[in-house]
């Protein structure tokens, strides 16, 4: 089974070049996000779960656009074998809903802490169902530092 064609990526998305592959392997209540790099590193990702199920998120950063800080959710499991491209000028998170999952995503900027940044996962205004009780969610010390999309230097 065919999971990964450039010639489609570019027919649905333009010109991307992929210059890096990540994967984490988590546990059941972790949340991962919500990630975004400011320029010029700001990154695109292309997400797929190998392993388990995951609830997907999406929030759109762009300033200028119809759609600003509203978000999508999609399930990702092994199962389905969907996939989600996110453009640069979103911020991007996961929970994991099985007991466990593995996560696969290509980025075509490299990483750089420098300019990492994000949005709190349980930000009152924007108000995501993560289909998983709060005191069950499993945060980084990185992630529950962050501050709500109304706070943040948005760079987009």
């Amino acid at each position: 089974m065919e999971s990964y064609n450039q010639k489609n990526i570019n027919k649905l998305f333009g010109n991307i070049h992929f210059v890096q592959d990540n994967e984490s392997e988590s546990s059941r209540g972790v949340l991962r996000g919500l990630h975004f790099q400011k320029p010029p590193l700001s990154q695109s990702k292309l997400v797929r779960c190998l392993k388990g199920e995951i609830l997907d998120v999406a929030l759109d950063l762009r300033k200028k656009s119809k759609t600003y800080g509203l978000f999508e959710t999609i399930l990702l499991s092994d199962k389905n074998k969907n996939q989600l491209f996110i453009p640069k000028g979103f911020a991007h998170g996961f929970i994991v809903l099985s007991e466990s999952a593995i996560v696969s995503y290509k980025v075509d900027n490299y990483y750089d802490p420098n300019y990492e940044s994000g949005v709190l996962w349980n930000d009152t205004d924007l108000n995501i169902d993560w289909k998983i009780k709060a005191d069950e969610v499993i945060l980084s010390e990185k992630d529950k530092n962050l501050s709500p999309l109304a706070k943040i230097i948005n760079p987009f």
